[in-house]
């Protein structure tokens, strides 16, 4: 058949390819976008085979793109829902994902033509979590400086660590993160407990990061470290001339600069009962009355606190508010010691060997079976703190690449002396103090620490007097060791020794 040149089929077919290759083009230009889009994309048909994907995101995941075309998306991508947005048709925003160990912001989208999924796409916002709080600390400097003339003042969250760094394989750890992220998506007020050196603290920031909160603030406050003068001016803020001294233009408050954040309460138990009272009212009110204020301020903050001594025990002893207490006793989460969950103690090790090893810049291959042994087999007492300036030591100690046993304290070192048993039977003598101190009966074991006969003292001075005594016994049976003689007396480290100084107690 033949076709004449001009006329309506020769004009059809000229437009035919003529649109042919402008489709050619285009598509050629979106698949130069589409490999070269600084963002992580992949695209899976209906079934989860992967159709492509940015040369961004084949990077990311350590891949050639050669290799992912075909597959299945689950074969090549760590923690992938692609494959589920694929079978519910519903697409999932800005939604949290780890791959190689890195937390980031993934959106999964299904594509419709005429009614049937066509295929998904999967985006990478972000491929580090901490891309997200760099540009909301930005958005939140520059915001601050459009907007308020006291922008210095205004600080960017201060979380550091999220449940990632919380190391563990243990039940109870695991059970405990995962309440953790449970609760952090609420505004309830989170009371932790544990020995200290357990990592109180670092439950807190990762609990503020997983929360809606986590854009704000985080402010932490040291509770046994406020002298109670100054108690409601650190916590509370002051006004212009409310006291000698006091700043020309005032100053914020703790509560203040946690505003629509979380503040974080450490040591709580260290509070006088006067303070406790102040710090009631604030959490019954939410409100606070800066000094020299005339009215009180709103404030939006969530409240963590956290403690290494019972607080319920202080509360039948009449030293901590029972109301305060059960403000504060919303959700408990209690870490336990080390030597109750001994399976963590090896990925602990390794973590803080890693993590030494950059600080000091003392390279390290490991630690030897022997001294592991040895190390696992420790009660851990100070818990992760002493943990980790036992291994820091040990890496100054250490001869050759690898920690041996010759590189640990002698204390350690000597494996059945300080071992578990040893720390237990310190434990059972500690009851045992404890449950005979309580009838004065070790009182009379030495004449060094008896007081003086009762009725030659007022009441004040008997109690004065029955203390130093206890300070002072407990001193001798722990020939000296202030952190064994608090752990006698049922006390916390700071409060024995302000008792110390208070009596000028010396040993």
């Amino acid at each position: 058949m033949r076709i004449a040149k001009g006329r309506w089929v020769h004009r059809m077919i000229k437009q035919a390819g003529t649109r042919a290759a402008h489709a050619e083009k285009e598509l050629a230009l979106y698949r130069f976008a589409l490999e070269n889009a600084y963002e992580g994309i992949v695209i899976a048909d209906p079934q989860g085979i992967v159709l492509t994907a940015s040369r961004a995101y084949a990077s990311f995941l350590q891949i050639e793109m050669s290799d992912m075309i075909g597959k299945h998306v689950t074969e090549i991508i760590p923690n992938t829902r692609l494959h589920i947005v694929a079978e519910t048709g519903k697409a999932e925003i800005a939604d949290l994902q780890q791959i190689r160990g890195q937390w980031m912001i993934a959106s999964r989208i299904p594509i419709w033509h005429n009614g049937e999924l066509v295929a998904v796409v999967g985006k990478i916002m972000f491929q580090h979590i901490d891309r997200l709080f760099e540009m909301n600390s930005k958005y939140r400097e520059i915001q601050s400086h459009l907007h308020y003339a006291d922008a210095k003042s205004r600080d960017s969250s201060g979380a550091k660590y999220g449940l990632e760094h919380i190391v563990g394989v243990s039940e109870p750890i695991r059970k405990l993160k995962t309440m953790a992220a449970k609760v952090a998506k609420s505004d309830s007020t989170v009371l932790i407990s544990g020995e200290s050196g357990t990592g109180k603290e670092l439950f807190a920031h990762a609990i503020h990061r997983e929360s809606l909160r986590r854009f704000g603030p985080f402010v932490a406050v040291n509770c046994a470290a406020i002298p109670e003068t100054l108690f409601e001016s650190e916590l509370f803020g002051y006004k212009e001339g409310s006291f000698t001294g006091a700043k020309r233009s005032g100053k914020k408050g703790k509560f203040s600069l946690a505003h629509r954040g979380t503040i974080f309460l450490d040591e709580v138990g260290e509070l006088s009962l006067s303070q406790q009272v102040k710090l009631l009212r604030v959490l019954q009110e939410k409100e606070i009355e800066p000094v020299g204020g005339d009215r009180p301020e709103p404030i939006d903050v969530r409240v963590i606190a956290a403690t290494n001594v019972d607080l319920g025990k202080l509360v039948r002893e009449g030293k901590f508010r029972q109301d305060l207490y059960y403000r504060l006793h919303v959700v408990p989460l209690n870490i336990p010691p080390l030597r109750e969950r001994r399976d963590d103690i090896p990925a602990i090790l390794e973590a803080l060997l890693l993590q030494l090893t950059k600080e000091t810049g003392i390279a390290a291959d490991g630690i030897d079976k022997d001294c592991e042994r040895l190390l696992t087999g420790y009660g851990w007492p100070g818990n992760v703190r002493e943990m980790r300036n036992v291994i820091e030591r040990a890496l100054y100690m250490m001869e050759g690449t690898r920690l041996s046993r010759s590189a640990l304290p002698e204390e350690l070192a000597a494996g059945s002396a300080s071992g578990p048993a040893a720390f237990n039977r310190e434990r059972a003598q500690a009851d045992e103090f404890e449950a005979r101190a309580s009838t004065r009966e070790w009182l009379h074991e030495d004449s060094a620490v008896q007081s003086p006969p009762a009725s030659e003292l007022s009441w004040k001075e008997s109690m004065a007097e029955h203390e130093k005594s206890l300070l002072r016994g407990a001193l001798a049976r722990s020939a000296g060791d202030k952190q064994k003689a608090a752990l006698l007396l049922g006390m916390s480290k700071s409060s024995f020794y302000q008792k110390c100084e208070q009596y000028d107690i010396r040993y």
